[in-house]
């Protein structure tokens, strides 16, 4: 780890004037704690069987995604700039690993072989209870595995729906809502009320609301993400919302749908 600040500023001018494996090293190494951070935040909200070290893997691919194209004179703190980058990268290898089928599948797999297994030695359908004591769980968590390995299934999108009106039947593809439509109206109303607000809020402002809301950052760790007091960042915080409650307010009509 870089003990301290004027030395990881001097490695980073350093690796801009000549990048080289050595100093990216470095500042991975001192970076390191923001990739497990985020990591642990995600893997927090997960099943068990999904492992840390796979989500901190996919992170340090992102932290080194954002050492590589990291502009010093953007004016932001490094740490700032590369949270959402590392949170990315591990929410994108949750996706690619599909990890929820593969738990529903084997979690599934779990209580039918248990079934199977207690109504060959009973001789009859074995009761929850029974089910959840083979595979060691308690009867609130196979009533939960038992919804997720239920709530998977699969049809064909060209399987007959009805009959319709005209000559030509109605398959599923036909009747599936297109969820990922948007109302043009809603969309301009939403554009304008971003315009909205970033005209009023410097970048320092804009910048509390996207850690605070959308990080999840607790006042004290964007103060000391900006370098401000934990009671500064509060007052900040304070003012901006009246602020906007004010703008908003001012054309209620408007974006009321």
């Amino acid at each position: 780890m870089i003990s301290t600040q004027s030395d990881i500023q001097d490695i980073w001018r350093q690796y801009r004037a000549e990048p080289c494996e050595a100093l990216r090293n470095q500042l991975i190494e001192n970076y390191m704690p923001i990739v497990r951070f985020n990591a642990e935040r995600v893997h927090s909200k997960l099943p068990n069987e999904v492992d840390l070290d796979d989500l901190v893997s996919a992170g340090m691919f992102g932290l080194i995604d954002a050492i590589q194209a990291f502009d010093l004179d953007r004016g932001v703190k490094f740490e700032t700039y590369c949270s959402p980058r590392v949170r990315g990268a591990i929410l994108d290898e949750l996706r690619s690993m599909d990890w929820v089928p593969r738990l529903v599948r084997n979690r599934s797999q779990k209580i039918q072989a248990a079934t199977k297994a207690l109504q060959s030695e009973l001789g009859r359908l074995p009761t929850e209870r029974e089910v959840a004591d083979r595979i060691g769980v308690s009867q609130d968590e196979f009533q939960r595995m038992s919804r997720d390995s239920t709530a998977v299934s699969m049809s064909s999108l060209s399987r007959k729906a009805y009959g319709g009106d005209s000559s030509r039947d109605v398959s599923e593809v036909d009747i599936l809502k297109d969820h990922r439509a948007a109302n043009p109206v809603h969309e301009l109303q939403r554009a304008d009320l971003k315009y909205l607000i970033q005209q009023g809020l410097t970048s320092t402002e804009r910048l509390i609301l996207v850690l605070y809301y959308y990080e999840e950052m607790t006042m004290k760790e964007i103060g000391m993400t900006l370098d401000l007091s934990e009671s500064r960042v509060s007052q900040m915080h304070s003012s901006i919302v009246e602020r906007l409650r004010f703008q908003l307010k001012q054309r209620d009509k408007e974006f009321r749908f």
